[in-house]
């Protein structure tokens, strides 16, 4: 007799069980919602949810719940309709230094919540928003890695009394040192490679010039990259928290790139501005011996650089750098209480909080200036107006670098960890610079090269026709199952429903997106599941065709056929690892369906089938199986 022990039978009702549970909130569908949250030094509290609440009822519009957890607040309403309206009244009455996002939170009901049962995440495609493919300049990363070993390789030499006519940062790549004599480069070859182990030091003599040629190592420029790479997504991030946007995707594609995606977002150019700008504040003191009149005429003096304020006036400021934006740890915008204009508050760490200190303490009565610099890549234009291609078609793109003074107040006294910066024009400008500060300043310049807006709309149509293709997939193949195998194709029909929960299960348990390859994936699972079945229902009437019992053939069935089933899902399998481990973006997705059904098949086919064909033949004598 086949007949499995108690204790299996309790185990595969558990399992179905808590897959039933874990994907139910799945049928329950989304709420529209707004989603409120702070600035960095702005942290959500009771206060927040009350006046959201009194700006909701003084505006009249009827929401489901209001609810606090630590980072955010959250309104449900009926209606995407009522969500634009709360979404513009809770701005206004909140002010800038909140975030209002426009949301879909899940209407899953709290005793599920109680088991932490939530719905699986919906990918860019079925939801909607916007994607960007972003490239990073590595050619800046290595450029920047150079200039700040130009300026180490300058104190170095002044630090050992090492006499130099010059160092030069050339154009190709590569640091240059000139010196009057082979001794004195000698002497700078052993004191450099003492101290920086990231270089390759080549002589070089022309022209009766002794030269010390630098390049950074392979490995050194590879490591430079990587983290270049990883500060620049993790600015990202970042700058896509302070956007407010509900489960954002920020993926490494490749050595080079970088994806963004944003669901729920349409507005791109937004997205576009704050993302893509390489912004950052560098602090100079004013060069007050020298006219910059003067220099505007070419004769800008030594250690000092020409630059321009907002409204156009040349101004000199020295080239020594006291801090930039990489010391800023906070940054918040504000208003001026004596002059009611706008500012940005800064935060420095406490390098440079100690620097601060110490140059503003020195240079009381004197001015300093605080730097704006942008990097910004345009297309290049030919004089109909129209962008230039290159050979492969792309546009031409032209990086302009953008230095603009935004003030240059006296020291009125001793500055410290804490300083404001004034001459904004507007709110809106403290409010982008200090979340470009806040977020921190990008390692490379990015250039966006790819850029999809995916409209709800278009989301909810391929969810349709995703679910319309599994539907009639799943409904052609229990037809056939039912119809070929009679009872035991009805089993198989039981092990496929359940099958499928399972997977909806597991994607909801490790709140994985589902994507539009991965419905693909899906749907391909049901028919290798169904094979599976077929298999064993194969041998179970090959066995019945040589003579055996029918209890003999079930179990005979189950067992030869567990190698053939095992061999083929283990490949499948290990193929489906490969595309995720070398995949990106949709390749991925239907990698993790794939990957999730093939184990849940493997589980219904051999183990809840039988336990279902255990139950209804395992305890019967009979001379013929209805299969």
């Amino acid at each position: 007799m086949n007949k499995y022990p108690l204790w299996k039978y309790i185990f595969i009702a558990v399992v179905m069980v808590l897959g039933a549970l874990y994907a139910l909130p799945n049928l329950y569908g989304e709420d529209p919602a707004i989603q409120i949250s702070g600035t960095r030094n702005i942290k959500i509290s009771a206060e927040t949810l009350a006046s959201v609440e009194a700006a909701l009822k003084s505006a009249e519009l009827k929401y489901h719940t209001a609810q606090m957890d630590k980072k955010n607040v959250s309104v449900r309403f009926a209606d995407t309709e009522i969500q634009l309206k709360a979404r513009a009244v809770v701005q206004q009455a909140l002010g800038k230094n909140y975030s209002v996002a426009l949301n879909l939170l899940p209407a899953t009901p709290s005793w599920l919540d109680a088991f932490n049962a939530r719905p699986m995440y919906l990918g860019l495609d079925l939801r909607g928003g916007v994607h960007f493919l972003m490239q990073v300049d590595m050619q800046a990363v290595i450029k920047k890695a150079e200039e700040s070993y130009a300026d180490d390789m300058r104190r170095i030499m002044r630090k050992a009394r090492i006499r130099y006519s010059r160092v030069t940062n050339m154009a190709a790549g590569g640091i240059n040192i000139r010196f009057n004599d082979d001794v004195t480069r000698d002497k700078a070859r052993d004191a450099i490679r003492d101290e920086i182990k990231d270089l390759i030091l080549v002589d070089i003599e022309a022209e009766g010039q002794f030269i010390l040629a630098a390049s950074l190592k392979e490995e050194a420029q590879r490591e430079k990259r990587r983290f270049a790479l990883e500060q620049n997504m993790t600015s990202l991030g970042n700058r896509v928290n302070e956007l407010g946007v509900a489960e954002p995707i920020i993926q490494q594609q490749g050595a080079e790139r970088i994806v963004v995606q944003l669901p729920g977002i349409q507005d791109t150019a937004k997205a576009k501005e704050i993302l893509g700008r390489t912004a950052t504040l560098e602090f100079r003191m004013v060069d007050e011996e020298h006219d910059p009149v003067a220099a505007q005429l070419g004769r800008v003096p030594a250690g000092a650089k020409l630059y321009r304020m907002k409204d156009g006036r040349p101004i000199l400021l020295k080239k020594r750098i006291i801090y930039s934006g990489d010391n800023i740890v906070d940054a918040a915008p504000g208003f001026d209480s004596q002059s009611n204009t706008p500012i940005v508050s800064i935060t420095l760490d406490a390098r440079g909080a100690a620097v601060n200190q110490r140059v503003t303490g020195k240079n009381v009565g004197k001015r300093m200036a605080a730097v704006y610099i942008e990097l910004r890549s345009e297309d290049k234009l030919g004089k109909d107006g129209k962008p230039i291609l290159d050979s492969k078609g792309n546009t031409v793109k032209l990086k302009r670098k953008i230095e603009e003074v935004i003030t240059a107040p006296v020291i009125r006294s001793q500055l410290g960890k804490r300083f404001q910066i004034e001459g904004l024009d507007s709110v809106e400008e403290a409010n982008d610079l200090s979340l470009l500060l806040r977020a921190g300043a990008l390692a490379a310049p990015i250039e966006i090269i790819e850029e999809r807006t995916v409209g709800p709309s278009l989301g909810q149509d391929n969810i349709n026709q995703g679910f319309l293709s599994i539907v009639i997939g799943f409904a052609a193949i229990m037809v056939f199952m039912a119809v070929y195998y009679r009872t035991f194709g009805l089993i198989a029909d039981l092990a496929l429903a359940l099958n499928l929960v399972f997977i909806i299960a597991v994607l909801s348990i490790f709140q994985a997106t589902l994507t539009l390859p991965g419905i693909a994936g899906i749907l391909l699972t049901v028919g290798m599941a169904v094979d599976a079945n077929v298999l064993i229902f194969e041998r179970i009437r090959e066995e019945v065709r040589n003579g055996n019992s029918p209890q003999a053939s079930i179990s005979a069935g189950y067992e030869k056929a567990f190698s053939t089933i095992a061999d083929a899902n283990i490949t499948t399998l290990i193929a489906a690892l490969m595309l995720f481990n070398f995949g990106t973006g949709p390749i991925k997705g239907f990698a993790i369906t794939l990957s999730i059904g093939i184990i849940t098949s493997m589980f219904t086919a051999i183990v809840a089938a039988r336990g279902l064909t255990n139950l209804l033949f395992g305890n019967k004598r009979m001379k013929r199986l209805p299969i």
